[in-house]
């Protein structure tokens, strides 16, 4: 049976206030005719949309299901209505980009800000997530591509392809007093405070930590963040030494007041663009990944 949109407008206005009665109220119905449309909707379906909680409703995991899968679907329809009353040729082309939370904005933006400036008609949507979520949504192509931290991990039955996109030296920053009368980099680093990411599974902290190790340099972790500009933040007030790529410098030392205090060659931040083969005939992504080495 093909389903039916009109019960989805039911079941949707019911998942927004958890009541058939306040649903049928907005919808000028009565309670008897939303019930009944409801039950048709699970028939077709299979599946139970709503459980009895105390008084009222609640979802069921297929309701929540399928109230993600409403919300696209009159998202897109209000997006139908909107292109054909301006006109086909105001319809901008969306660009749906996941961003691994462990990722610095600021190389996103260098990666992604090119695109808007050469298309007059780009729309960009960006999502922060871990890369697992992310790249479930890009398996079912609700995303054309992700920015990472690191490929795809192994053991990921997901067919997807990485681009390096972008690589840059890892840089050690600390705010000026905190370098003043230190001994030079690395050693200025033993039993001192550092900063890192908290995600255990960061490329980049991953990274620090072994290189730390075959450097027998001890440090002291003094904080964990999930934000990194809120960790670049606590590093500007001289709370301890925090690490990014080089290639953002500039911006770092000017926006937090902090200082370079030495670099590491033997470490990189490497950004890869992931993509499902599908979405490989978006134009944007094309072009993003048109000089990438694809591994």
């Amino acid at each position: 049976m093909r389903l039916n949109y009109k019960h989805l407008r039911y079941f949707y206005a019911v998942a927004e206030s958890l009541s058939i009665k306040e649903a049928a109220r907005r919808l000028n119905l009565t309670p008897q005719t939303i019930s009944g449309q409801l039950k048709m909707l699970e028939d077709e379906l299979g599946e139970a949309l709503f459980r009895k909680s105390g008084r009222g409703l609640e979802l069921t995991e297929a309701g929540q299901v399928a109230l993600e899968y409403c919300n696209e679907i009159f998202r897109l329809g209000d997006e139908l209505q909107e292109v054909l009353h301006q006109g086909l040729d105001s319809r901008a082309e969306e660009l749906r980009v996941g961003i691994v939370d462990a990722l610095p904005k600021s190389i996103a933006q260098r990666i992604l800000a090119p695109l808007l400036k050469d298309s007059g008609n780009m729309r960009l949507i960006c999502r922060e997530e871990q890369m697992t979520a992310l790249l479930g949504e890009l398996a079912v192509h609700r995303l054309d591509l992700v920015l990472a931290d690191s490929p795809i991990p192994p053991g990921m039955n997901i067919r997807c392809f990485n681009h390096v996109l972008a690589r840059s030296t890892i840089a050690c920053f600390a705010a000026p007093q905190l370098i003043r009368d230190q001994p030079a980099f690395p050693q200025c680093l033993q039993d001192a405070p550092v900063l890192l990411p908290t995600d255990a599974s960061s490329a980049l902290r991953t990274n620090l930590l072994s290189w730390l190790q075959r450097q027998q340099i001890k440090v002291r972790i003094a904080g964990e963040f999930d934000d990194s500009a809120l960790m670049k933040a606590f590093g500007s007030e001289g709370h301890g030494y925090f690490f990014a790529p080089q290639i953002v410098t500039a911006e770092i030392c000017a926006r937090y007041g902090v200082k370079v205090a030495g670099l590491i060659p033997e470490l990189e931040q490497t950004v890869y663009g992931i993509v499902a083969e599908r979405r490989m005939t978006h134009s944007a992504v094309r072009e993003l990944t048109r000089t990438a080495l694809e591994h």
